[in-house]
């Protein structure tokens, strides 16, 4: 089958050219792709258009051959059949294709441009809306004068009108800015969306950014991660490009790479803020020590790789009136008034331990959990207590009353246990605990002959006195160090010890509460109260690595806002609520009231 395909041109001056080509083919493609057998350069034609293929009838079938169908005599379609001998006139963008058949019987396919000003004049214009309206342009001016007037001369207006507004952290400030919602860039973070109609409660003054005065006074227990002379000696040098745009910003009344808006963007959505990302602290902790030279921080940055050894709380000497931290690399010795052997208690075949199988509240050998209870946050520890955690081994029965009770030596305070004990000395009940055995020492691990032994008799021996109960082998120093007062009577060393070793850092006991105690902590191994028994960090890095790492069934990621908190006081510990926020400094747990002035009075 041949086609004949005649193009039509006009040049500038009004001139027709006619070109013509016949092509041996029974279908042809019409579409801007070059490859097409008739080529329109027309982005409103899609690059494979349509097809015209002659039929065997002698009709042509036109077919859509994208997703856009096609003008056929002034009708949108898809698909259609054209009768030759009639004509008729396939319309794509520009062109218009009239397809005919000439004398000798060939298909002639008829490409002319047609001029843009054509078909202005139409009947069918003269019923339609836009004869009436005003031009394109003139209605956007009219619209952009609207929106102008609107959103910003009325705003603007009523921001200068009202009185002067102060931070509001209630978000009810009286004089709202009109139609100032229109303007917002996107919905308040979850803690601040109660300010959602409000937005001078942290906008005060028009274009300018929120300031770190208006988020303090809100947030006016959240301290600055260091002085802020530090933080901007520490940081590193910004880039062109960056110190650039911060000379911008700053003209707006932005406050710098070190203001509270650097690091919390708002309008990010109903979302909570996201604490920094691993290369957020690695930017000034990776090379700290070139740019402070005076700091005692360690460079860190990947927990895997490049983090230092712990630096856990303690106190170095017994009586000290504050704990230290442990120097970088050393192995730190407890001073903390108590003889306590982990390694005795925690033998599941011990002494102990057949003393706890014994007793109606334990039934079984001593775990760590009978001792260390969580505190309500679930983080820390609560203090252990004499009276609920050691008394039922370690007896302080001291006699039986008349009613057919028991009497207790008072814990905790040596001046009341001087009264116990002078008490029970008045009363005659004075007398040795009874011998095992006539001649006879008890063996084995807490035996009579044993640093660690225990008497679990009446705890009074075979004197009364004070001085007796705490000197060497008094009941006293079965669990306290035995020392001398200012005047030369005997006392006891005061207990202290620290409710937090890990200063700086973050650790939720409740979060590992799959792993056994013994995992990290050596206390089965322990044979005296002067070991720290805080996991180092090997023994962390058994299961955390850095931020990249690729998270297993052991395996887990963790970047620095996992034990880190930027803040300082830190965001981390609180005791309400199940958010950690930030704790007070911890404090010592001293004997009061003798020992403490023993204390002082040796210091």
């Amino acid at each position: 089958m041949t086609f004949l395909i005649r193009t039509i041109d006009i040049t500038a001056s009004g001139r027709e050219i006619q070109r013509e080509r016949r092509t041996e083919a029974s279908r042809l493609t019409v579409g801007r792709a070059a490859e097409n057998d008739i080529h329109l350069p027309d982005l409103a034609v899609e690059q494979r258009h349509v097809s015209i293929e002659a039929r065997g009838d002698g009709t042509v079938a036109v077919a859509a051959l994208g997703t856009l169908g096609f003008g056929l005599d002034g009708r949108i379609v898809t698909e259609e059949v054209i009768d030759p001998s009639t004509g008729g006139e396939i319309a794509l963008g520009a062109a218009r294709l009239a397809v005919t058949r000439e004398a000798d019987g060939t298909i002639a396919v008829t490409i002319r441009q047609i001029a843009q000003e054509e078909g202005k004049g139409d009947a069918l214009r003269g019923f339609a809306l836009a004869s009436v309206l005003p031009s394109k342009r003139a209605m956007s001016w009219v619209f952009a004068s609207a929106i102008l007037l609107m959103l910003l001369m009325v705003p603007v207006a009523s921001h200068l009108l009202r009185s002067p507004a102060k931070p509001d952290p209630t978000g009810k400030t009286p004089g709202a800015v009109l139609l100032d919602s229109a303007w917002t860039s996107g919905e308040l973070s979850l803690k601040h969306h109660s300010l959602e109609q409000n937005c001078e409660s942290c906008h005060v003054n028009a274009f300018e950014s929120v300031t770190d005065e208006t988020c303090l006074s809100c947030h006016k227990g959240t301290g600055d991660h260091a002085a802020k002379s530090r933080l901007a000696k520490g940081m590193p040098e910004l880039s062109p490009g960056d110190a650039i745009q911060w000379r911008i910003g700053e003209t707006f009344g932005k406050e710098g790479p070190l203001g509270c808006v650097s690091c919390h963007s708002e309008h990010e959505g109903p979302v909570r803020q996201k604490a920094g990302d691993e290369a957020f602290c690695g930017n000034c902790h990776t090379k700290l020590d070139t740019r402070l030279t005076d700091t005692s921080l360690a460079n860190a940055h990947d927990f895997g790789k490049a983090h230092p050894q712990f630096r856990p709380l303690y106190f170095a000497s017994f009586g000290a009136a504050k704990p230290v931290r442990a120097a970088p690399g050393s192995k730190p010795v407890e001073r903390s008034g108590l003889k306590f052997p982990h390694d005795v208690h925690m033998n599941p075949r011990g002494g102990a331990a057949r003393m706890a199988v014994s007793l109606s509240q334990y039934g079984k050998p001593l775990d760590c959990k009978d001792c260390h209870v969580l505190t309500g946050d679930r983080i820390a520890f609560k203090e252990v207590k004499m009276e609920d955690a050691c008394e039922g081994c370690h007896s302080l029965v001291s006699g039986r009353t008349a009613a057919g009770g028991f009497t207790k030596l008072r814990h905790g305070d040596v001046k009341h246990l001087a009264e116990d004990l002078a008490r029970i000395s008045a009363k005659g009940n004075g007398g040795p605990r009874p011998a095992l055995a006539p001649g006879r020492q008890r063996p084995g691990q807490i035996g009579s002959a044993s640093p660690y032994r225990a008497d679990f008799g009446r705890p009074v021996r075979a004197y009364i006195g004070i001085s007796r109960a705490l000197s060497v082998g008094g009941v006293c120093t079965e669990c306290h160090l035995p020392t001398t007062g200012p005047t030369g009577q005997a006392d006891l060393m005061p207990v202290n010890l620290p409710d937090r070793f890990l200063s700086s850092g973050y650790f939720n006991h409740e979060a590992h509460k799959q792993e056994k105690c013994s995992d990290c902590h050596a206390a089965g191994t322990s044979k005296a109260a002067s070991d720290l028994l805080i996991p180092d960090l090997k023994s962390c890095r058994t299961c955390h690595l850095g931020a990249a790492a690729v998270k297993t069934r052991k395996i887990v990621p963790s970047d620095c806002a996992m034990c880190h908190a930027y803040h300082v006081p830190s965001g981390q510990w609180q005791e309400k609520g199940p958010a950690p926020h930030y704790r007070p400094p911890p404090k010592p747990l001293v004997m009061k009231p003798a020992a403490a002035k023993v204390a002082k009075a040796r210091m």
